[in-house]
């Protein structure tokens, strides 16, 4: 079994991988709602932080079958398959080289600001040019909050730069911060390094 990480993706892999997906899933793309999540999500942004795959988001299992069988050409790394331990319908596939997984992810949250599960994803999203397409990219202010979470400093401090040199949605962050249930010291502290007081 190859223990070996992924290469770390730049832009333009990321950009290349993206639109290969999509050219083979251009018979299925007015059958299914998807949104790019994850690093991909950040580096499609212009984040310059460490990422080594891609990760769409679904909103049914059977947009998952969908795009498996669009990629068919590829090699398929994990077919289609309910993970219960993560609740997600999940399939991935080796594309230009890049892992690429498609999910559901099956969590029932009253929060509206959470980056891959309940309407989070689907509500605050923006069209980012990737190739020819215009990909449906979750909002960076709530994968920062996803990062902060998971206390992973090499992401989260790059989206923290970039959101405070181009500007953010301090309200959305607030809210995401507060689906997470992060204390009132860290959302002062990350609202602080936004706004360039810290």
């Amino acid at each position: 079994m190859d223990t070996q990480p992924a290469p770390l993706l730049t832009e333009e892999r990321l950009v290349q991988a993206i639109t290969t997906v999509l050219d083979h899933a251009q018979p299925i793309l007015s059958q299914v709602e998807y949104r790019l999540v994850g690093t991909g999500a950040a580096l499609l942004h212009g984040v310059p932080l460490p990422a080594r795959d891609i990760d769409l988001l679904v909103k049914e299992r059977k947009a998952v079958d969908l795009f498996a069988q669009a990629l068919q050409a590829f090699e398929c790394r994990v077919p289609p398959t309910y993970l219960p331990e993560m609740q997600q319908y999940y399939t991935e596939f080796l594309v230009d080289g890049v892992e690429v997984g498609i999910s559901t992810v099956e969590v029932e949250t009253p929060h509206q600001a959470i980056e891959t599960f309940g309407p989070g994803p689907w509500l605050h999203f923006e069209h980012l040019p990737c190739g020819p397409y215009m990909v449906p990219t979750v909002r960076l202010e709530l994968r920062l909050v996803t990062e902060l979470g998971r206390q992973r400093e090499d992401r989260y401090c790059p989206i923290l730069e970039y959101l405070r040199c181009y500007g953010c949605d301090a309200e959305l962050v607030c809210h995401a911060m507060e689906a997470w249930e992060f204390d009132d010291t860290l959302q002062r502290n990350v609202l602080s390094m936004l706004s360039g007081e810290l």
